[in-house]
């Protein structure tokens, strides 16, 4: 198999590949036949060779380091939500939103939609359902990770006014039903 030891520890420590090994036998063999010798120029190929793999090994461990916050701040998020959710929200009133290029539904009693209305409550995604949150805490879910909150109607109320609008004196109501 390998001849050098040399090649042996390089293969035991995954530094090299056995092509490449083979390759540093022969040259070791064609050294020794022909009186020349590379060792300062193959301990830097060495050196080189462990430096190159020390990077990737870095790099790979950040980009697996940031995958494991990420699921872990999604977690966190998911938990805040699932505790401070409003709870008994059923009623006879609809209100329609837009998730993900689909419009929702979700029956809510008149309190609830006065408070979606006016932008005290929000609509946020929790695993397969919807939750209703209060505005302090989609703000702060908001500062850790976008794409929770689905339904914020604080930046609607909040939107300028065109000055030169003629009609920007008449406000048309977000809770009209037709």
């Amino acid at each position: 198999m390998v001849k050098n030891a040399l090649a042996a520890q390089l293969l035991k420590a995954g530094l090299v590949d056995n092509k490449k090994a083979k390759k540093l036998s022969k040259q070791a063999q064609h050294e020794q036949r022909t009186g020349q010798n590379n060792d300062a120029e193959m301990k830097a190929k060495i050196e080189q060779d462990k430096q190159q793999k020390l990077a990737k090994d870095q790099a790979l461990n950040q980009e697996k380091q940031r995958v494991l916050d990420e699921k872990a701040l999604v977690a966190a998020i998911s938990q805040m939500i699932s505790q401070h959710k409003i709870k008994d929200t059923d009623g006879e009133i609809s209100y329609q939103f837009i998730d993900a290029a689909k419009i929702k539904k979700v029956y809510i009693n008149q309190q609830i939609y006065n408070a979606l209305v006016s932008g005290s409550l929000v609509i946020a995604k929790e695993n397969n359902s919807y939750a209703f949150l209060p505005k302090a805490l989609a703000e702060r879910i908001n500062e850790k990770m976008a794409g929770f909150i689905i339904v914020n109607n604080t930046e609607n109320n909040q939107a300028t006014t065109d000055e030169e609008d003629p009609y920007a004196a008449y406000v048309i109501p977000d809770d009209l039903m037709w």
